[in-house]
């Protein structure tokens, strides 16, 4: 049996025994939801950097690590928040990571990757006009058409600063969906993601915003085709699904009701884009591989241990997600180290990665108990903690 001791809250040491991995059927049909996982970047811990200031990013790994998730039958959502993007990630670097995905894509059939675009080209400022916004959207939806790739309008903190009532935003996303040759998926970020996206849409209540996003989803149904929320509200997602036009899909940006939103109820269902699927990606392949035939116990089965990891993950801060994300891919051998571009894997206490470790495991997550427990301890080494 392989235990590793442990932090507990007041400062003691508990050792646990891990259970062992489960056991996860790789698909062999379609699933019968669309399944984008958001996948982080892997950084380079070699470059002579500065880790704050600097981005440094492994390509062979981060490439990888999308190979991974295709070969289990997800999509990837590319260059988004859980790449980091605008936390460390500029939009020079986003755009190579795109053409990169994109090439590597073509190397994989039935492969499925959205990329994401904004304005992070620019600095939020009052300054800013709606008219430069617009601008700024135009030229990354023209720079990842030219690769060839679809598009995820990401939700703009330069709007947010910018926009003086919801006619700003409709204005800017009029402009923006009438320009784009494909339909796109609209993705709204709750300010608790990114705090620098308070009162999008122009409203700080969220039941006035949602009015004004689904006037624009309405205006320009031909050229959307989902929109992702992510506001950890299931009920309001719900109620949003409801009132979309046919033909638009929701995408659960929902990482904390994601198992009950995506099986649905009798009046639909959410499609997904989450960046817990990059972190618990066999148990979502093997649920959504359930779905599809037709069992809906087995699904909610496979995806109810993952759960409490994925709220764990995605506590408050949230913004500081990433940091599990990435942990758990370094435990699971999926990268060589812990270290994140702009230094966040120092965003969550030795606390928090103690009880993602044991959580991961209570998922049957951690592939190779062995490895996992041996990283553990030196991680808990590193910060002073050791048997």
């Amino acid at each position: 049996m392989i235990a590793v001791e442990l932090p507990v809250q007041g400062g003691g040491l508990q050792r646990y025994t891990l259970r062992g991995p489960r056991s996860f059927a790789v698909p062999t049909r379609p699933f019968n939801r669309i399944a984008y996982a958001a996948a982080h970047v892997v950084a380079d811990p070699r470059a002579d950097i500065n880790p704050w200031l600097d981005c440094a990013i492994d390509w062979e790994r981060t490439i990888a690590f999308r190979e991974y998730l295709w070969s289990l039958g997800l999509g990837v959502a590319e260059a988004m928040d859980t790449a980091q993007r605008g936390t460390g990630l500029d939009w020079p670097r986003s755009l190579e990571l795109i053409r990169r995905s994109l090439a590597a894509a073509q190397h994989t059939p039935g492969t499925r990757i959205a990329c994401g675009v904004g304005t992070d080209q620019l600095a939020p400022s009052p300054d800013l006009t709606i008219d430069a916004v617009t601008a700024a959207y135009e030229e990354q939806c023209e720079a990842v058409e030219r690769l060839g790739g679809r598009l995820i309008l990401m939700a703009s903190r330069a709007l947010a600063a910018a926009a003086r009532s919801p006619e700003d935003y409709a204005r800017v996303y009029d402009r923006i969906l009438t320009g784009v040759r494909e339909p796109v998926i609209i993705h709204w970020l709750g300010n608790m993601f990114d705090p620098a996206l308070a009162g999008y849409w122009g409203h700080a209540d969220l039941g006035a915003a949602m009015e004004v996003c689904l006037d624009v989803v309405a205006a320009h149904a031909a050229k959307i085709d989902g929109i992702k929320i992510s506001l950890l509200d299931a009920e309001r997602e719900i109620a949003m699904r409801r009132r979309l036009p046919k033909g638009v899909r929701m995408y659960t940006g929902d990482d904390f009701n994601f198992a009950d939103l995506i099986a649905g109820d009798s009046e639909g269902y959410s499609d997904a884009l989450l960046g817990i699927f990059a972190a618990i990606a066999p148990a979502a392949a093997a649920a959504l591989g359930a779905l599809a035939a037709g069992d809906k116990r087995q699904f909610s089965a496979i995806l109810a241990p993952t759960v409490p990891l994925a709220r764990h993950i995605f506590k408050a801060p949230t913004r500081f997600y990433k940091t599990g994300i990435v942990f758990l891919a370094y435990l699971n051998g999926l990268q060589d180290h812990f270290v994140m571009i702009g230094g966040q894997e120092s965003a969550r206490s030795a606390l928090h990665l103690a009880e993602l470790f044991r959580l991961a495991d209570a998922a049957g997550l951690l592939a190779d108990p062995e490895r996992a427990a041996a990283r553990m301890k030196c991680l808990m080494a590193c910060h002073g903690i050791a048997a």
